[in-house]
């Protein structure tokens, strides 16, 4: 684990399941040559989620041909599983579903006792104050902007109270004193990246097909690095 990666104020986090499932090693190559340093590893199981986009023996290959900073975002029915695979596996952080998780401190716990990075990932509708008593624990808290799985209603887009629970998480944080990481997910846009990378409201964006363009993913990637470091104030974009 990359320390430093972790300390940036602002970090953009590509999710792999947005590039050629069948080029993945592809994918982590062109992360790299853009000079961001973390990919979104989104994990489903068909049930909690119906959709199966990325394979456990997949990550695991991958973990060994890239340098880049592995986050990890389970969204299954059955966490302890899926979180043994990935800490095999080698990531650098889990955020795992709260609403499936059996024993959410224990299982905080246990993420870090394996020297990774632990945290926890609500559901738009999921209320912030499950996160009373164990969001000291919590080296991140990531918030779905969208409901998962395929959309509901046809057009559906994040939800219309997504930017003030993040101003009342970021809140939270800031009235306990912590350090917790606010990471964003669901059809994040480059204009979500500027308004809340600029308030300092989010740390890092799962940033996915509404901001990579599959036919110019390279050019795509360039063009949020230099976001990424306009927002760390060591460029303009």
């Amino acid at each position: 684990m990359k320390k430093e990666v972790w300390e940036k104020r602002i970090s953009i986090s590509p999710s792999l399941i947005t590039f050629d499932l069948c080029d993945l090693a592809g994918a982590a190559e062109m992360i790299e040559r853009s000079g961001l340093e973390m990919v979104h590893i989104d994990i489903l199981d068909g049930h909690f989620s119906p959709s199966m986009p990325l394979g456990l023996d997949a990550v695991k290959q991958l973990r060994s041909r890239t340098g880049l900073e592995f986050e990890a975002h389970v969204m299954v029915t059955e966490p302890q599983f899926f979180v043994d695979e990935l800490l095999d596996a080698g990531v650098s952080q889990i955020c795992f579903h709260i609403e499936t998780a059996d024993h959410i401190d224990g299982m905080l716990n246990y993420i870090h006792s394996r020297g990774v990075r632990a945290g926890v990932a609500l559901k738009p509708a999921t209320p912030l104050n499950v996160l009373d008593y164990i969001i000291e624990k919590c080296d991140s808290v990531l918030l779905m902007l969208i409901n998962p799985g395929y959309a509901q209603v046809a057009g559906e887009g994040q939800v219309p109270y997504a930017g003030q629970k993040i101003r009342d998480l970021r809140k939270l944080i800031g009235e306990r004193g912590l350090d917790t990481r606010v990471v964003i997910d669901g059809r994040v846009s480059e204009e979500n990246i500027r308004e809340f990378g600029e308030e300092g409201l989010v740390n890092i964006f799962a940033a996915g097909s509404t901001c990579i363009k599959k036919e110019d993913a390279e050019g795509s990637l360039k063009h949020l690095k230099e976001v990424e470091d306009m927002l760390n104030g060591k460029a303009e974009a």
